[in-house]
């Protein structure tokens, strides 16, 4: 959300000394080990998070409104994913989470240009589409296809970007939420679709929350 909860963790000398006396021994009479001391520190505040709240160009709902409402979470969902992305070169936007899995935050970007192009161009509009970064080869061309190379990611963003506005500007001239789209195995109402949309928006900024923490230790809100 827009305006995160800090938790503050505190411990104190007298509570980690309790907690020592306190350890159950091994059958050796030793006492168990103790927890790594080089683990990173866990305590949130705002110098490790994204961006402070009052820079923050995300809403915190309030919407009034079907429309309102559902235009105005996707929009701050899409902003999400520009901001788990914001400052980091090609080869930390490339880097894998872990194997076998092949996400990253290039990856993401590249397959959510793909679900908007699917959704409001193909679903909606009716357009007969070639799906960016994919084909029968490579169904999972978005993912192996996101390489850590300057214009390898500046096609990315250019390209979910002109899709974004695509869809912005469906959404606007279309009054009826409940109109059906052209296109698609099935009618779909454009509500229907802009509800998916921020399901999958809010799925992988989930994802984006742990790349972008194993990347530079910034964590999400």
């Amino acid at each position: 959300m827009a305006s995160a909860t800090l938790v503050h963790v505190t411990e104190t000398t007298a509570s980690a000394q309790r907690a020592s006396q306190t350890q159950p021994e091994s059958e050796s009479g030793a006492r168990p080990e103790a927890e790594d001391a080089s683990a990173p520190d866990r305590r949130f505040g705002w110098s490790n998070m994204f961006v402070h709240p009052d820079e923050d160009t995300r809403t915190d709902g309030g919407f009034r409104g079907e429309r309102a409402m559902l235009v105005g979470y996707l929009r701050d969902q899409r902003l999400t994913l520009e901001l788990k992305c914001a400052g980091l070169g090609a080869q930390d936007l490339a880097k894998r989470s872990v194997e076998p899995s092949d996400l990253s935050l290039l990856g993401l970007v590249r397959h959510l240009a793909g679900v908007e192009q699917y959704w409001f161009r193909h679903v909606m509009a009716g357009q007969d589409i070639r799906r960016h970064y994919r084909s029968a080869q490579e169904p999972a061309g978005e993912f192996t296809g996101a390489v850590g190379e300057p214009a390898v990611v500046a096609d990315a963003w250019a390209t979910w970007r002109a899709e974004v506005a695509f869809a912005e500007q469906l959404v606007e001239r279309t009054s009826d939420l409940g109109a059906t789209g052209a296109g698609g195995e099935e009618p779909t109402e454009l509500r229907e679709v802009l509800v998916h949309m921020i399901e999958e928006y809010a799925r992988h900024n989930g994802h984006a929350d742990f790349l972008r923490e194993r990347i530079d230790g910034r964590v999400g809100q």
